[in-house]
């Protein structure tokens, strides 16, 4: 499908300064219920941390290589911004809501590069890799998940517990306490793990969420 479909939700990002997004956070310790759509540009924190799922232009110094991805613990680094996007060539437009079971791309606001694993051994606990990889016009299967929402809910909301799971090697997004020691910023290990467990359980938190119906982007 055309990145073009999503340039809303960037201008939207690009247009608000760090203020705008600080008192964002300060003022929404949520709006339960907001649906996470096409388009929207997200926070995904870890349940049981409460980290956020960060990256940054600094590559792994083992494994693959490419650029790292770590569990990031202050709430208003502009570095855990994620645009939701579908699977390539998948006909949806900007604004549907995501069912549980739908396979999803999220892809790395800063850099551009989508999330993505593999077979290389993650750096501490030497599960599966999770990097940023890729870019606007090149992204293959590797930077596909499943969403899937845990209890009986089936449209993915803002505040629901939910797993991602990677379609080519069928590990779960993953973190847990294990802290780097040479990044700054007490920033912890982000991994694949075949095992359902808590600590891969996320929430949608902070962003810019685009409605389903109006237009007019949903700030959370």
């Amino acid at each position: 499908m055309a990145l073009a479909f999503f340039s809303l939700a960037i201008f939207l990002f690009l247009s608000l300064d760090s203020d705008y997004f600080t008192s964002s956070v300060s003022a929404a310790a949520g709006s339960p219920g907001v649906q996470v759509t096409y388009g929207s540009v997200i926070k995904l924190m870890h349940e049981k941390t409460k980290f956020r799922l960060h990256s940054h232009d600094v590559p792994y110094g083992s494994g693959s290589g490419q650029q790292s991805v770590t569990g990031f613990p202050n709430v208003d680094d502009a570095n855990s911004y994620w645009v939701v996007h579908p699977v390539a060539d998948t006909s949806v437009k900007q604004g549907d809501t995501i069912q549980s079971g739908t396979v999803i791309r999220l892809q790395h606001m800063k850099t551009r590069k989508w999330l993505h694993s593999h077979l290389h051994a993650s750096p501490i606990s030497g599960n599966l890799e999770v990097s940023c990889y890729g870019g606007e016009t090149q992204s293959d299967t590797g930077d596909n998940w499943k969403l899937e929402i845990e209890g009986k809910a089936n449209i993915w909301r803002q505040d629901q517990k939910f797993r991602l799971q990677h379609v080519d090697t069928g590990a779960y997004l993953h973190s847990h306490d294990k802290k780097y020691q040479r990044i700054a910023g007490g920033q912890q290990e982000v991994c694949g793990v075949k095992e359902k467990g808590r600590d891969n359980v996320w929430l949608a938190a902070e962003g810019v969420y685009l409605p389903v119906s109006d237009g007019k982007a949903e700030s959370s």
